[in-house]
């Protein structure tokens, strides 16, 4: 069947796998985010330098940094994962282990988020 839609019509704001910018704006805002994320990653692992275990597990151990940190594993996985994803798409042209690397990286995302997110929360709460 034939549509009757111009073919900009069609594609406005999709493209052709029908998810549009989606990826494009949550790179670009996964970087904006990263950009005071990794100075407060930085100061905080700057001031722990040299320190003992007991006082930079203190450090960890406060709220708001635990908080910054988390937010940083947060946003650098996604913007590592979605980055990866585009990556693959570009230059893996066979369909079977261009699949295969898809889901390797989105399970390394997941993996590398809770590793760091479990690391992150096991010195906040003090086990």
């Amino acid at each position: 069947m034939q549509s009757m839609e111009t073919p900009l019509k069609r594609v406005r704001g999709l493209g052709s796998a029908h998810s549009g910018t989606d990826h494009f704006w949550k790179q670009r805002a996964t970087a904006l985010a990263g950009i005071p994320l990794t100075i407060a990653f930085l100061v905080i692992v700057l001031s722990t330098v040299g320190k003992d275990f007991a006082t930079v597990k203190a450090t960890l151990a406060h709220p708001l940094v635990a908080i910054l940190m988390l937010l940083f594993v947060l946003s650098s996985v996604i913007h590592m994962r979605i980055g990866m994803q585009v990556v693959i798409e570009d230059y893996v042209h066979e369909e079977g282990p261009k699949v295969l690397l898809l889901m390797f990286n989105t399970f390394f995302a997941i993996a590398v988020g809770l590793a760091s997110a479990f690391a992150i929360l096991k010195l906040a709460f003090g086990a």
